[in-house]
């Protein structure tokens, strides 16, 4: 069996600058096409996905992308409204509430109260479900913070129940303490660069989910993989200008091949995305990744 072809929550996270939105755009259209109603969150940052996939924004409201495929951008003031108004269920008290300048001078005081009502947005769509009872999304893939607020963000939920007392807060912090930590409902995807520091805080990244956060390492990307292609032999055959190129390409397939090396230490299978070059990095390129990722989607895989 696949690595993700079960669990219905995936979170994406890593070191700034790994690819890890190139990854969740690909994780997310790859579920699509098989079938599965997927929808794509990013967290309360510029849009990034809708333009890789060649489509317009969607901004805080869940919009269609294509065939099983949404996305949306959870901000905070929206996830706050949204929040409230399940508890209130009147847009009017609200207005009464959340409108006067006292409490929200108080709200400043609840702690991380805009990770939890973001991370509660991404939670309700999870359990939602239509009115023949199946749920609204199978899937939902989450373009995580990187690293170290991507620990802050998904540990909330603990945080709130060891600080505020019992009551609704605590009661939705419990259930969505609940989906995060179960293996069978979500998975961590950890995406590195075949480089010494994005490994070396993969390995820190895997090792604090799993103390702080009980949340477990579904998969390991490695993105911007290069492989080894010339040999001594191949290299002495060139001109000089040229066995220069093949030199630096071969000591960059040292330093992939080292990296694969030392994230195959972690519990978890590892795909190679291999370096992507093309003039423009949007649609054609997030296809190309969704065709690497295959394996870790596709139900029949070993």
């Amino acid at each position: 069996m696949s690595a993700l072809a079960h669990q219905r929550l995936l979170i994406v996270t890593g070191k700034g600058g790994v690819g890890k939105t190139t990854i969740s755009a690909a994780l997310a259209l790859g579920s699509a096409r098989r079938g599965l109603r997927t929808l794509v969150c990013e967290v309360n940052t510029k849009e990034r996905i809708t333009t890789l996939l060649g489509r317009p924004e969607v901004g805080a409201e869940i919009g269609s992308l294509d065939e099983n495929l949404w996305s949306v951008d959870v901000r905070p003031q929206e996830a706050l409204r949204e929040y409230a108004l399940m508890i209130l269920k009147y847009e009017s008290i609200y207005n009464a509430v959340f409108g006067n300048r006292l409490v929200g001078y108080f709200l400043r005081f609840i702690p991380s109260i805009q990770e939890i009502v973001m991370l509660g947005k991404i939670l309700f769509h999870l359990r939602e479900k239509r009115p023949d009872g199946q749920w609204r999304f199978d899937r939902i893939v989450i373009d995580a913070p990187a690293t170290g607020h991507a620990i802050t963000f998904l540990s909330v939920p603990q945080v709130v129940l060891d600080t505020v007392p019992p009551g609704p807060l605590a009661t939705d912090a419990t259930w969505m303490r609940d989906l995060l930590v179960d293996p069978k409902t979500t998975g961590s995807v950890l995406v590195s660069l075949p480089e010494e520091l994005p490994v070396n805080e993969t390995l820190e990244l895997h090792a604090a989910l799993s103390a702080k956060v009980k949340l477990t390492t579904a998969a390991v990307v490695l993105n911007g993989f290069i492989p080894e292609r010339f040999t001594a032999a191949d290299r002495a055959g060139l001109p000089p200008e040229l066995a220069e190129v093949a030199r630096v390409h071969e000591l960059r397939a040292q330093l992939s091949t080292e990296a694969e090396r030392r994230l195959r230490t972690l519990p978890a299978p590892l795909a190679r995305v291999p370096r992507v070059y093309q003039p423009q990095f949007g649609r054609a390129a997030i296809e190309t990744v969704a065709a690497t990722l295959a394996p870790l989607l596709d139900r029949s895989a070993p």
